[in-house]
């Protein structure tokens, strides 16, 4: 396994941000970028249809990344550099949860560091963006949950042999995936090179999965119990009926969460 950090370019940025400023998403996805980028008027960027609001934010972040293209740059190399500091050891970490050889796939990775805080991942095209506010430490927090949903689906493709299309949001899937890394994360190999593990650091998952009650117990609490209870394969087979069998109330929660302004 291997991560390659590098500068994607200005479009990338823009096209990055502008996913998550369409207008469809919740506000969860969406205020962080508004919150980060103050140049944003958002009641101008709302009124504008998709053409004019792609000619609006190439108008508020051209000078915006011109001015921090040298800093981006700067970043990508730290990233790289610490990263290979704690290679082998995310190896080894990763082997053992996923019950397979981690030095042997994804070593084509790619993080791309980008003006976006939103920070998506692309499973079937093995790259995912990085802030490039965070630190190298941060940078290699993030990295770390991208890395192990890549893990997780390639291991949960190769059992149940689904379409990786049933990996995004809002499938059920993609909500497990999400809840699945803190537990993941655990390991002291990983969880003691994440600044943001635990959740009192800020967390490493979603903050509406660390407060959800199903069924009477926090769900983080189920999940964790399954997986040390279980094989990599029968944890997913538990832990995904498990999240049928509650899935209105995981929706509802996980819904309500997002909506919040």
């Amino acid at each position: 396994m291997n991560i390659t950090y590098h500068n994607p370019g200005y479009t990338h940025s823009i096209d990055s941000i502008s996913s998550f400023l369409t207008g469809d998403e919740t506000p969860f996805w969406s205020k962080p970028i508004l919150h980060f980028y103050p140049q944003i008027d958002e009641h101008t960027l709302m009124s504008l249809n998709r053409t004019e609001k792609q000619k609006y934010l190439n108008y508020v972040f051209s000078d915006i990344y011109e001015n921090l293209r040298e800093e981006i740059n700067s970043k990508v190399i730290r990233y790289n550099s610490h990263f290979q500091n704690y290679k082998w050891q995310i190896e080894d970490a990763l082997s053992d949860a996923f019950d397979l050889d981690a030095s042997s796939i994804f070593n084509d990775l790619t993080g791309n560091v980008t003006l976006n805080p939103v920070c998506p991942r692309f499973l079937k095209d093995r790259y995912f963006d990085v802030f490039y506010l965070n630190s190298e430490k941060g940078a290699l927090g993030l990295s770390l949950h991208e890395v192990i949903h890549y893990f997780w689906f390639y291991v949960w493709n190769g059992h149940f042999g689904d379409n990786y299309d049933d990996y995004e949001t809002p499938s059920l899937k993609w909500i497990l995936s999400g809840m699945v890394v803190e537990t993941i994360m655990s390991d002291k190999r990983l969880s003691s090179i994440n600044p943001y593990f635990p959740k009192e650091n800020g967390g490493c998952i979603y903050p509406y999965f660390q407060n959800m009650i199903v069924d009477g117990s926090p769900i983080l609490g189920t999940i964790d119990t399954l997986y040390r209870r279980n094989s990599i394969i029968v944890f997913m087979e538990e832990a995904y009926a498990y999240c049928i069998k509650y899935e209105n109330e995981i929706r509802r929660q996980t819904e309500a969460a997002e909506n919040v302004c």
